[in-house]
Formats: structure tokens, C-alpha cells, sequence
């Protein structure tokens, strides 16, 4: 099997190519990562930034450079013993912009196109304008405005030889059944050619059998137009203008007449009759459960697994297909198909197989999908939580509902958001779920009166406090695993409706997946439609629990912002150190080679923001009583929010009481603002440098602007207020302005200057246990430096491999402590334990977790754990919670040797009195004979260490 020792995510985009990636494998060999892990390489809309918006399964990106790009990449790394991991998109597709063949034939022929049942679609829509039609949301007003306003077009593609209708960048093509009523709306001008073309599309219909013929037809057309030119079609093309009213209303009949509905794209929420990707109308969701389909979307990375060009794939959001658990099934056993293919060298290798899922404390992923793990966010969840002092909790949780005006939880907030992304965004999903149970309410006559009203109600209260992503039912029935998740979710929605419903709730309850069938046999499995009904159910929870929960509450609720990261429930404060102890065994016993991360593509603050606003929860005091000041030396710079003015005339206000003030940007969102400011300023930033200062600020606004849209309180994507928008922005602007420097800029400078040394020992804390727990440690392109990123698209600019390189030495990291803010002792932990896992992979990917007990006056300071295989020992031993620890006057994130007093790590047995070198530092270390290890000695160098016996390499050989 192919187990990668490390990955590193490499974002790929036009602006960072296959070959951008080939220039710099040098870098990524000498750091030591055995695999790069690729965002996905599929062809995407063009000019996509991510490339989750595949348009052809079949291609390799040429925005990328295409497959032989690809190939240069792959010899190139598998000449240094390296291979690459692909990020595959099974769930959806991008069909923005008329680029996607297979949106287009349905988009073109309806449910009669060769792609019909490739996405999921309802074609029997309970509203009769959309049975048999695609609704098509893309609009910017309602229908008839834009009609009338000229912006809807019918156009004519002489490279293609077909008609469009237009908007904006959008096409839809045009069924040819209707071609001949177009063609001879000009035959004034041009009688006869367009006459003969019109009479080779008469008698058309969709039905499959017309299809050889409609192509033939669409082929003649195109060769006319290569001869002729568009030209002798404009006439057409006249008479379907939207310029005069007859003309509108032919283009108006044409339109109705097709297998697309275009529409006002606020009706997507409430009428959209195929599944989308979360709430976003670019994105439709793919039938990957049908044989043929899954085929057609996985035959080119099952052929670039057998070339041996990539050694596994990692699955988005695999909560999305209707069965995880038969998806992954399905997707090992077509790879371990393909093995026998692979080149001799590869030793018919094993595929491996991540899946992005997010867990829930407690929650297991399920041994029977057949994959290696997920791709870190539990681990991430785990150790960010480790970092916060739970003694801080309380003082920050008065702080909160202090300055928001709210003492409500934070699931008090993500069950408010849970009714809200119901209501606004995903209407149509709930509804879907509410038809199909309704369809199984009416074949009984015991059921067959609870309305569809009634369901819908118990749908949404089972939504609104489902505890997880969603189910997993086996064979259409709720595991055991499901049915705790469901009681939990079913207590509180009996609790919420009113007694009348609870029978309704109860049928709702046995329908998915709680009990058997009346009148069916026992062992008899569930009909299609209960099936069905429980796939709609876990296809609402899903993106409902994402949307209300990470694309919502976490913009909302702002206890401390380092809890509110993908994966995460801030609700847990903190995690003790035998809490990530047992997490990490659970992690080696159930799946030792997943993948564990600090930092993702998806996360809302880099890994060293949250390391830094951790820090905060060990100085609650100091911290909140910060918070007041600023609040109060920034009110005159607040902005009524419904000014008009323009961003330098807003005018000032004070703050009003309540919860709701009319000024912006509202005490919740400000002191998320100063937790940012704090949180994101970079080492190198001088307060009193105003470009550097402008050009944070700039980054910073737009973090405000989208956190502000998110949260959907004052502002949002579909409803923007570009009043409150633009006086957020000015106050954020004016706070940081040079005049502020002897001010608020020196305030947020020194405070910055007070937690950064504790924040710094996080961040190399957060390193090393990643690079050395249980699991393949996954670096995200660039946090090998400081990462101080915020949410997209900040965490994806460009990242200057160069400077990394020329930085990568092979001296120990203890000697660049004293630089330390240029961020190179991080990046040379990140090489010495890459290394280590190199020359010793089994003491890592197979070895053993042994938790060691530190004990003595600062013992909740520290932990420590040993790694073992065979006679092969690494000992990790790291500072935590340093704030209190630290001098004043230093300048080093390194607590005082003299501070650890009488602390000290109780080693394995087999340790005792055998000296241990630091792969960190050159300094050895020697157990006593009680096996002990005191962290005077250990963490003299560096907050952290990793302890091996002399004689192992930890250089680059």
C-alpha cells in the first residue's frame, strides 16, 4: 500500500500551474513530504481559483497545462521517490458560464438528453411551470424585468451551429425542435439556404431515436455557417429581439417553450428542482450512485492510478453523495482493480483514500467504508482545543455576552442559524425531504392525513437539532450509530412542536430508517421510497449543519475566534491533555494513516492566528478588560449604519444600548474585528510603517466584508447593505489610520507584543505534535513560515517557495530561536521531523502511542509522549499554556530553564539512564535512572523537543 510519510497541499489555480509545482520539487523533496496532495486536477470553469467546479470528468485541467503537465510533474517527483495524491470531486460539477457538455445536452433535450439521469434532478417538480424543466436561477431580477429590459437575448454560435439564448455570461442552448420556426423567421432574407436547413430540423422530437438525425441537422447548419458566416442568420435573430414588443414576445414564447425555466436568482431558496452543492446555483449535484455515471467521473483518475501518475485521492465532501459508505466501498474496490496495472516498480501498491469529513466529538467514522481516514479536521479540532486554557472560559463568556448584548450559547446561535439557512436558503431541500415522506404518508390509510404541512414541520425540527452532519443508513435502515444521533435529534423536536405534531414526528421517525414497513416481513429491507426519504433526509442535515453552522454561527458567535475553525465546535472550549491523549489513540487504533492538519484550503484562520488568540483565553482578564478600553477610545469612530454618505463623510455616533444599535459595525462584529487585528498582525509589522499598516488593513477588510455577509445579520450575499458595508469598512479604516499611530495603531501594537512570544510557543507546539501524532501529518502550502492568513481567499495567495528554500538548512532549529520571528525556526521543525519520518517511517506510521505522565510544580504547562516500534523510541515533550511563565523583559518564546523548577517526564522503562539526543537542538539529554527526563533540561533550547536515541539521522542524507 502506498501511505504517504507527509503530504503538502498545493492549491493549483492558472496562476500556479503543474509546471509552477515542477519548478520547486526540489524544495518539497529537501523539506522531506513524500507526497504533494493536489487540489483537484479535473477540468473547471475557467478561470476557477479552486477547482471544485469541474465541467468534464474526462480532462485534465489545461488551465493547469493539461495532462502532459501533469505527467512532467509526476516524473519529476517519482524521480525523487515522491508521489502525488489527487483531490476528486464526486458530488457536484460547475454549470456556470454554458461550459459543462453534460449540463448543456439536459439544458438542450431535457429529460430525453444523454446526461439526464447524470444529475439529480426532480422532473415531476409539484409545480407545474417546472415539470420536465430545469429551473434555471441565474437572473439578477425577476424574469419579466430582465426580459424587458433587453438583457435576455437569443444569439446565434457560428462555431457550433446552434442558437443560445443569453444572459450575461450564461448560455442556454436552444432545443432544435424550435430551430425551424427560428430559421424561417428569415426567410426574407435568405429564402432558400435557410429554408433547406430549417426542413432538415421538421419533425423532430426529443425522443432518442431523433437524435442521429437532430445531429446530422445541427451539422449541416454548422457547416453553413462556416461557409457563410453568423450573417445570414441575423434576420433570425431579429425576430426575436427583445426591442420591440412582438419580438419580445416571440423570444418570450421561445423561451417558455424550452427545457430550462430562467429565473430571478432568488428563487433558487424556495424552487429549485435539482440538488445543488450546499445553497450555490453554479454547482449541481452529480448522480455518482449509478453505475454508469460513477464510471464516466472516475475513468480518468482510475487510469492515472494505474499509469502510476497519482497514488490515491482524496474525496470531497463525501457527506454529500447518497452513500457514503457504498461510494467508498465502490471507489476501493475499482482502484484495487487497477492495481495489477500499475508499473512494476509500484509493487501493485494499494491506493490511498481520504475522505473530507467533518466529525463530531464522540463521532466515528465508520470502519466499513474501506478508507484510510479522514483529512485532518478532527485533529485539528484536537489539538487547536488543546491550546486554550479552560480557565478562561467563563470570564470570556461574560465578556461576550457583555459586549454583544447576548447571553445566548453558542447552540443557542447555531440552532437560531439552522432555522434561518432553512427558511432562506435551502426551502427547496426542505421541501424535497417533506414530499417524500408525504408520498409514503399517503399509501397508508393510517398515515395518509398528516399533511404535507405537518411533515414539513417535523422535518425541520429533526434538521434544526440533528447533533451531526448526517446518517448512514445500511440498507436503507439507521445504524445503531445513526439511531443515538436520531433519538437525540428526535427528543428535541418532540420538545419543540406542538403536541399535535407528535404523531406526525413518530411516522417521520419510523419512516427513516426507525422501524419496518407495515405489513412487510421481518428482514424484509425498506421500499425505494423509504430509502429515498432517508437519502433526502442526510442530504438536508448536511449542508444544512455546513451553511448554519461554519458559514454562519462561526461569523456570529465570537467568544474566541480560535474555536470557531472548520471541524470545530466552540462550544468545547478546551481539551485536556488526556483528552487529546485519548484522541490520538482512538486515531492510532482506528485509523493510524489519516490524515491530520492544522491548517486546510477551507479554513477561516491560519493555523498561527489561532495559536496566537488561544493566548487569550490564558490572560481572560487582561484580554477582556482590553476589549472595553478599545471599545470605548474607538466610539467616536463609528458609523451610523444607514448613512448614505460616502465612506469619508460617514458621520460619527455613540454606541446605543441594546443588542441591535443602529451603527456599524455593531459591538459583536467589532470585537470580532479586534480579535482579528490582534490574531493576524505579522511579526514584521511596524505600527508607524502607514503603507504596511494600509496594505493589513486592506486584507482585514476584506476578512470584515465577508464575515459580515456570513453572519447575515445586517448584511448578506443576497442582501447586501452597501450602507453598513461601507461604514464597517470606514471604521476599520480610520482605527488604522497614521493618525492613530500614537494611539489605537500603538495600543494594538504593544498588546500584539505582549501575547506574540506565548503565541509563537502555540504555533510550534501545534508543529510538532502534528509532524509526530498518530496519522500522516498534512502540511497546507506555506505554513512551513508563519501562517497568518484568514479565510479565502486570503489563505490562498500566491506563496513565495523561493524564500523557503533558500531558508532550508540543515542546522538545528534551536539556532534560529533567536530570529524567530521571520518564522525559521518553524520551518526547521517542520524539516528535522520530516526528516526523522524518513529515516525512521515505521516509528511513525506503525509505532506505538504511549501517553508519559509529567508531573512537579508546572506540570499543566507541558506535555509529552513517547512514539515507539520495536527497540526505535521518539520522545515528544512540549510547552503549553506559557503565559504565565514567560518573563517580562525577554524577547524568546522560550520559558526560563529555572521556571520548570521541579517538572520532569516519566520516561519508558526501557529509557532508563540511556542517553537521548534532540533532534531539535544539539544538546543531549540523559534519563536518570528512575527514567525520568526534567524539562529544565529538555526544553532549555526550544519550547519544544523531540528526544531519539544517539546514532539516528535527523539531517538530510
Amino acid at each position: 500500500m502506498t501511505v504517504p510519510r507527509s503530504t503538502l497541499r498545493l492549491q493549483l489555480h492558472r496562476g500556479f500551474t503543474f509546471d509552477d509545482a515542477l519548478a520547486h520539487v526540489d524544495y518539497f523533496a529537501a523539506l522531506g513530504v513524500s507526497h504533494l496532495y493536489l487540489s483537484p486536477i479535473t477540468a473547471s470553469v475557467p478561470g476557477s481559483l479552486h477547482g471544485y467546479d469541474t465541467i468534464d470528468y474526462a480532462r485534465v485541467n489545461p488551465e493547469l497545462g493539461g495532462e502532459a503537465a501533469l505527467l512532467r510533474l509526476a516524473d519529476a517527483v517519482h524521480a525523487r521517490q515522491m508521489g502525488l495524491i489527487a483531490d476528486i470531486v464526486p458530488n457536484h460539477m460547475g454549470i456556470a458560464g454554458g461550459h459543462n457538455g453534460w449540463w448543456l445536452d439536459i439544458l438542450e433535450w431535457g429529460r430525453h438528453g444523454t446526461y439526464a439521469r447524470h444529475f439529480d434532478i426532480d422532473w415531476h417538480s409539484p409545480d407545474p411551470a417546472l415539470r420536465g424543466k430545469v429551473l434555471a436561477p441565474c437572473l439578477g431580477a425577476p424574469y419579466g424585468q430582465a426580459l424587458s429590459a433587453g438583457r435576455i437575448t437569443l444569439s446565434f454560435d457560428a462555431g457550433q451551429g446552434r442558437f443560445f439564448a443569453c444572459y450575461a455570461e450564461h448560455r442556454f442552448p436552444i432545443c432544435p425542435i424550435d430551430y425551424p420556426q427560428i430559421l424561417r423567421a428569415a426567410t426574407q432574407t435568405a429564402p432558400a439556404a435557410l429554408a433547406a436547413l430549417a426542413d432538415r430540423f421538421d419533425g423532430l422530437t426529443t425522443q432518442p431515436e431523433h437524435r442521429e438525425r437532430a445531429q446530422a441537422a445541427l451539422e449541416a447548419m454548422r457547416a453553413f455557417a462556416a461557409e457563410h458566416g453568423a450573417k445570414p442568420f441575423d434576420a433570425a435573430l431579429e425576430a426575436y429581439s427583445p426591442g420591440t414588443p412582438a419580438s419580445r414576445e416571440r423570444l418570450h414564447r421561445l423561451l417558455e417553450r424550452q427545457f430550462f425555466r430562467l429565473a430571478w436568482w432568488r428563487t433558487a431558496a424556495d424552487e429549485v428542482n435539482w440538488r445543488r452543492f450546499f445553497d450555490i446555483g453554479t454547482l449541481a449535484a452529480v448522480r455518482t450512485e449509478r453505475a454508469e455515471v460513477f464510471d464516466a467521473v472516475h475513468a480518468l483518475v482510475l487510469r492515472l492510478f494505474a499509469q502510476g501518475v497519482i497514488d490515491g485521492v482524496r474525496v470531497d465532501h463525501v457527506d454529500g453523495l447518497v452513500d457514503p459508505r457504498e461510494y467508498c466501498q465502490r471507489l476501493r474496490e475499482k482502484l484495487a482493480e487497477r492495481e495489477a496495472e500499475r508499473p512494476p516498480q509500484l509493487d501493485r501498491s494499494r491506493a490511498y483514500v481520504v475522505v473530507e469529513k467533518i466529525l463530531a466529538r464522540g463521532e466515528a467514522l465508520p470502519a466499513d467504508w474501506g478508507v484510510d481516514g479522514t483529512t485532518g479536521y478532527d485533529f485539528m479540532s484536537d489539538v487547536g482545543a488543546l491550546l486554550h486554557d479552560p480557565q478562561g472560559e467563563a470570564a470570556l463568556t461574560a465578556a461576550w455576552a457583555e459586549l454583544s448584548g447576548s447571553r445566548e450559547t453558542f447552540a443557542d446561535a447555531a440552532r437560531e442559524a439552522r432555522r434561518k439557512i432553512l427558511a432562506e436558503n435551502l426551502s427547496a431541500e426542505l421541501d424535497r425531504a417533506a414530499r417524500g415522506l408525504h408520498r409514503i404518508a399517503r399509501e397508508n390509510p393510517s398515515t395518509r392525513d398528516f399533511t404535507f404541512s405537518a411533515i414539513r414541520r417535523a422535518v425541520s425540527e429533526l434538521a434544526v437539532h440533528f447533533p451531526v452532519y448526517r446518517m448512514y443508513p445500511a440498507a436503507g435502515v439507521r445504524t445503531a450509530a445513526d439511531d443515538a444521533y436520531f433519538r437525540q435529534a428526535l427528543n428535541a423536536a418532540r420538545s419543540a412542536l406542538a403536541h399535535g405534531d407528535h404523531d406526525v414526528l413518530a411516522f417521520v421517525d419510523a419512516s427513516l430508517g426507525g422501524q419496518r414497513e407495515p405489513g412487510a416481513a421481518d428482514g424484509a429491507p425498506p421500499s425505494r421510497e423509504r430509502r429515498t426519504a432517508a437519502t433526502l433526509f442526510a442530504q438536508l442535515t448536511a449542508p444544512l449543519a455546513a451553511k448554519a453552522i461554519e458559514d454562519t454561527t462561526f461569523y456570529r458567535y465570537g467568544r474566541l475566534l480560535s474555536r470557531n475553525e472548520v471541524g470545530a465546535d466552540p462550544s468545547e472550549f478546551a481539551l485536556s491533555v488526556d483528552g487529546f491523549h485519548e484522541a490520538n489513540l482512538e486515531r492510532a487504533r482506528r485509523f493510524p494513516y489519516a490524515l491530520v492538519a492544522t491548517a486546510t484550503h477551507d479554513h477561516k484562520r491560519g493555523e498561527d492566528v489561532r495559536a496566537r488568540l488561544a493566548v487569550l483565553s490564558e490572560i481572560a482578564d487582561e484580554w477582556t478588560a482590553k476589549l472595553r478600553a478599545w471599545s470605548t477610545l474607538n466610539a467616536p469612530h463609528r458609523r451610523a449604519s444607514s448613512s448614505p454618505s460616502p465612506i469619508g463623510l460617514s458621520t460619527p455616533c455613540t454606541p446605543l444600548p441594546g443588542p441591535a444599535p443602529d451603527w456599524a459595525p455593531g459591538p459583536a462584529a467589532e470585537a470580532m474585528l479586534y480579535q482579528t487585528l490582534v490574531g493576524a498582525w505579522p511579526y514584521e509589522l511596524d505600527h508607524a510603517d502607514a503603507d504596511a499598516v494600509q496594505g493589513f488593513a486592506e486584507r482585514v477588510a476584506q476578512w470584515q466584508l465577508k464575515a459580515a455577509r456570513e453572519a447575515k445579520r445586517q448584511t448578506s450575499w443576497h442582501a447586501p447593505d452597501e450602507a453598513y458595508e461601507a461604514a464597517s469598512r470606514a471604521f476599520l479604516f480610520d482605527i488604522l489610520a497614521p493618525q492613530r499611530r500614537e494611539g489605537f495603531l500603538q495600543e494594538l501594537s504593544s498588546f500584539v507584543a505582549r501575547v506574540e512570544r506565548a503565541g509563537a510557543i502555540n504555533s510550534l507546539l501545534q508543529t510538532i505534535l502534528r509532524m509526530t501524532s498518530p496519522g500522516v501529518p498534512d502540511l497546507y502550502q506555506g505554513a512551513e513560515l508563519w501562517d497568518f492568513s484568514l479565510v479565502d481567499p486570503d489563505n490562498r495567495r500566491p506563496v513565495d517557495f523561493g524564500r523557503r528554500s533558500a531558508w532550508l538548512v540543515d542546522t538545528p532549529p534551536s539556532e534560529q530561536l533567536h530570529n524567530w520571528r521571520d518564522g525559521r525556526v518553524k520551518l526547521g521543525i517542520v524539516h528535522r521531523a520530516l526528516t526523522l519520518r524518513a529515516v525512521s517511517p515505521a516509528l511513525f506510521l506503525e509505532g506505538s502511542y504511549i501517553p508519559l505522565t509529567v508531573s512537579g510544580t508546572r506540570a499543566r504547562h507541558a506535555i509529552a509522549f513517547a512514539r515507539q516500534h520495536g527497540d526505535a523510541y521518539a520522545i515528544v515533550i512540549a510547552t503549553r499554556l506559557s503565559a504565565s511563565l514567560l518573563p517580562e523583559s525577554g524577547d524568546l518564546p522560550l520559558v526560563d530553564p529555572s521556571a520548570w523548577e521541579d517538572t520532569s517526564i516519566e520516561l519508558p522503562a526501557a529509557l532508563a539512564g540511556r542517553a537521548l539526543f534532540d533532534c531539535l537542538s544539539p544538546a543531549a539529554r540523559k534519563a536518570d535512572q528512575a527514567g525520568r527526563v526534567y524539562l529544565r533540561e529538555a526544553l532549555s533550547a526550544l519550547p519544544v523537543a523531540l528526544l531519539v536515541e544517539e546514532g539516528v539521522p535527523v539531517t538530510a542524507q
